[in-house]
């Protein structure tokens, strides 16, 4: 097999710390604009992950950690146990921002934790406590998308859903890392993207990354993935998470689950790709995940224009449950579960 080469195909960074602000790449105007947003505000850092400026599970609890950094800038605090308790209110904003990642309470938890025993230096300790968030994600992704990228025999064809890439990540990407993995190594011979309604992730940020990186991928409309497998021509589906609980339950993009479904009744094998941060052990199953749900308007309007008649009310959940049962394998940076359950996640998440 060949060898990856991660430079070659890790050219995207949605995150930018600058030692004065954080800059993100705003993901809701690409693929015709490439424009990063300067937030110097925990406040704005919040609202930018509210507003899908930043998306993706690990990206979202990076750019948060970052927030907290932006915060201690204006909290006058001898040591960090003191400046803890003027930062509770950052802390609360950001967690509020989007409830069902768990990457997001996790950085935050993170963050709060250097705190206590950070003395007079607690600013210098909590920025770089968001770099090594940064910088362990990323070597995170590649491992598992080397890992993940081992599991599939030569000539495999793929599907992937939402955008689970470096836009997603502090690079490389999650599920998206495994493609990129797996096309370098000469195991992936076709890709394929669903477009992932109403945001269009997949059709918007999934395939420009791949394009960027020299990959060829073929977009289909999402209502065409059961056909797609009929057809023969994907092996696995691929996908990232926002949170895997305890029994290996897990919360994804909505449309994740019907495609599990779908690849179940067809053969196709289904492989979650997540870091460890990812994981939500304190959480039974996936009937105890809190789903958002976003604005009806999202589904009723395209590039700013209404596109349905007046009158007409939408029902807009943003995340599904896969249940542990149509999942074959979950990847993580500390191995691969085959058959995920309890027992094999306890045994891996101690």
């Amino acid at each position: 097999m060949n060898t990856v080469d991660f430079d070659r195909y890790d050219r995207v960074r949605p995150i930018r710390w600058t030692g004065e602000s954080l800059e993100l790449l705003d993901q809701r105007v690409l693929p015709f604009e490439t424009f990063y947003r300067d937030l110097r505000s925990y406040e704005a850092v919040a609202d930018a992950i509210r507003d899908l400026v930043v998306r993706g599970a690990p990206a979202i609890g990076i750019s948060a950690a970052w927030g907290v950094v932006l915060a201690a800038r204006a909290i006058d605090a001898a040591t960090g146990a003191e400046a803890l308790e003027h930062l509770q209110p950052a802390f609360d904003r950001l967690n509020r921002s989007r409830p069902t990642a768990v990457n997001l309470a996790w950085a935050l938890n993170r963050m709060r934790a250097v705190l206590p025993q950070a003395g007079a230096n607690w600013r210098t300790a909590l920025e770089a406590e968001a770099h090594a968030i940064a910088t362990e994600d990323l070597a995170a992704n590649r491992a598992m998308g080397v890992a993940g990228a081992a599991l599939m025999d030569v000539g495999s064809g793929v599907l992937t859903h939402c955008n689970t890439g470096s836009l997603a990540t502090a690079g490389f990407g999650t599920a998206l890392g495994v493609i990129r993995a797996g096309v370098a190594e000469g195991r992936i011979q076709q890709v394929f993207a669903g477009e992932t309604r109403p945001w269009n992730q997949g059709a918007r940020l999934t395939v420009w990354e791949l394009q960027e990186d020299g990959i060829h991928a073929t977009l289909i409309a999402d209502a065409a993935a059961a056909h797609l497998m009929k057809t023969g021509q994907v092996q696995w589906v691929v996908v990232g998470a926002d949170r895997i609980c305890a029994n290996g339950d897990t919360a994804n993009k909505i449309g994740t689950y019907q495609l599990a479904i779908s690849a179940r009744h067809h053969g196709v094998k289904v492989m979650v790709v997540a870091p460890s941060s990812t994981v939500d052990m304190q959480t039974a199953s996936g009937d105890l995940i809190e789903i958002e749900e976003r604005d009806p308007r999202e589904l009723l309007h395209a590039v700013g224009q209404r596109t349905v008649a007046e009158g007409v009310v939408a029902w807009n959940p943003v995340f599904d449950v896969t249940p542990h049962a149509l999942i074959d394998a979950i990847v993580t940076e500390r191995g691969v579960i085959l058959e995920p359950d309890e027992k094999k996640m306890r045994a891996t998440f101690k």
